[in-house]
């Protein structure tokens, strides 16, 4: 069994451990070069950014689907993606343990995706959440989304929010930590 497969099913790592280094520091060595192509390329070369960003997400990228550079990525294994999909300049995605993100999701300049942290009382130890942004959420410029978190279809997430538990559908959430405060 992979790490990443450890991972999915709640297994937390020390950073030590040699297989962890081995998988997720190769992955994160690996979409680390794959970033830095991408964020030094010319926007004009649209072409080119394309195959890139396919090459680190190993998948290939929805039409309509576009992340403004700079962008800091680093599993990109671990990230899915569905269609029309729009990312403002200077996202980071922490994606050890899995990010999706489903048609329509808008995120402004800044968002953080973090879906690994460490353990409080051995900070040698990282332990993952999944995180999911359902179809059509519009996150805000500089929302931090942490470990386990699923936003729902529809919902709103106003800019400095920190997200540190699930959102529900078609609602406006906003503050630090991120409270709903709207149905719509």
């Amino acid at each position: 069994m992979s790490v990443f497969e450890d991972f999915r099913n709640g297994k937390s790592y020390d950073i030590r451990n040699k297989n962890y280094q081995k998988e997720v520091h190769g992955e994160i060595d690996r979409s680390d070069h794959l970033c830095h192509l991408i964020n030094t390329t010319d926007p004009a070369e649209k072409n080119k950014l394309v195959k890139l960003e396919n090459e680190l997400l190993n998948h290939q990228i929805h039409d309509g689907t576009y992340f403004t550079p700079p962008m800091f990525i680093d599993c990109g294994n671990n990230v899915n993606l569905g269609k029309n999909v729009y990312a403002n300049h200077n996202l980071t995605m922490m994606s050890v343990g899995t990010i999706n993100i489903e048609d329509g999701v808008m995120m402004g300049p800044g968002v953080g995706i973090f879906s690994v942290n460490h353990e409080p009382k051995n900070i040698r130890v990282i332990k993952t959440g999944e995180i999911t942004i359902k179809k059509n959420a519009w996150i805000g410029a500089r929302v931090s989304i942490l470990p386990g978190v699923t936003i729902g279809e529809n919902a709103i997430i106003g800019t400095g929010a920190v997200v540190t538990k699930n959102i529900p559908a078609n609602s406006i959430a906003v503050g630090t930590p991120a409270k709903v405060i709207k149905n719509i």
